[in-house]
């Protein structure tokens, strides 16, 4: 028998359900598109720093070798991780932030909420099958993607959400586990990226007793000056395998716990130095003048694009356009702006407002 009549011969998914979800996630549309929406830095700057998209793929790395070692689900963690970040705007928080402020100017109560975006991403907004909407995944990758942690209390949230998804309870192990990578993932590499780009030094970070903690690891390895590649590669790797580590360390006997609502953790000393380090890098990084500038043009971006279209809804792509005749247009418009790149969105701007 050929190959070909082998495989011929497989008539059903060969999958399990959550990496067909993991699957239709990667294969959509809004996933594309992290590729050009800012994690820290805006996309144009520069190739070396990451997207929402490659920091998309790092907490899925950093959820499934957890998840892996702790006997979880692997594929679950992953198609939650890579599905995470799926409703976030162009520019970051800061787009968010925007959205949700112009919506509830216009008196929706409910706002903009990008985790809850994620969730309508895949359920609503994403069109791959005929006879409904969304991309058809499991109940526990939607509940992973609605509520990262505990306890998840959104009041704006439709009663039936909150029936269906009791979001008075936990999450699955999964899900808190993704929620943890997030924070791991991007605080290695926002000190990486903000040292590359100077907007920060290890100097500056050696205030955190954590930093402290880590050079001294990489420093004995003897790899060379601390705005070398290499140092910072080092650092990263030693950063996150300590606090990985950690994490497996404090959380395995947890598990057991049948009544430990927060299960996944690490220990509470090492809890304090990570909260004190990224209050470091807020004020040291993140509130930069050359960040807060650039943020401040998306902004600006993210108001312009609203306020034009509430205006003139004909600019809307036939897609969105079409749904005005059944949905609130404000919220349409929204989901137009929330789906944008950041460069699209500004170039969307500029010709929006003759600025070309």
């Amino acid at each position: 028998m050929q190959a070909s009549d082998r495989f011929h011969k497989i008539d059903k998914d060969f999958r399990n359900p959550f990496a067909r979800d993991r699957d239709r996630i990667i294969h959509s549309g809004s996933f594309r598109k992290l590729e050009y929406k800012t994690q820290v830095f805006l996309n144009h700057e520069g190739d070396f720093f990451r997207t929402r998209l490659t920091h998309s793929i790092e907490v899925s790395q950093i959820a499934r070798s957890i998840t892996s070692t702790l006997g979880l689900n692997e594929s679950l963690a992953e198609a939650i991780a890579l599905a995470h970040d799926l409703g976030h705007t162009p520019f970051g928080h800061v787009g968010g932030d925007t959205l949700d402020e112009s919506l509830k100017a216009d008196g929706f109560t409910n706002g903009f909420e990008h985790n809850f975006q994620s969730f309508r991403v895949v359920t609503t907004l994403e069109k791959r099958y005929k006879a409904f909407n969304g991309l058809n995944l499991t109940f526990a990758t939607l509940e992973g993607i609605l509520k990262h942690s505990y306890p998840y209390h959104k009041s704006f949230l439709p009663d039936s959400i909150h029936e269906q998804f009791d979001l008075d309870k936990h999450p699955s192990f999964e899900a808190m586990i993704v929620d943890r990578a997030d924070e791991i993932a991007y605080t290695s590499h926002d000190i990486d990226d903000g040292v590359n780009s100077g907007l920060i030094t290890f100097e500056d970070l050696k205030e955190s007793e954590l930093v402290r903690e880590i050079l001294a690891k990489v420093e004995a390895e003897g790899v060379g000056e601390e705005n070398d590649e290499m140092f910072r590669y080092r650092f990263s790797s030693h950063l996150i395998n300590h606090l990985v580590y950690s994490l497996l360390e404090y959380s395995q006997p947890r598990l057991k716990e049948l009544d430990n609502l927060t299960p996944i953790g690490m220990d509470p000393i090492l809890e304090t130095k990570l909260k004190k380090l990224k209050k470091l890098m807020f004020s040291k990084m993140y509130q930069h003048k050359s960040i807060v500038r650039k943020m401040y043009a998306g902004k600006q971006a993210i108001k312009g694009l609203y306020n034009g279209l509430m205006e003139e809804e004909k600019m809307l792509p036939e897609f969105y356009y079409k749904q005005l005749d059944v949905r609130n247009k404000h919220r349409v418009i929204a989901d137009y702006i929330a789906s944008m790149s950041d460069r699209y969105a500004l170039n969307f701007y500029n010709e929006m407002y003759g600025k070309l």
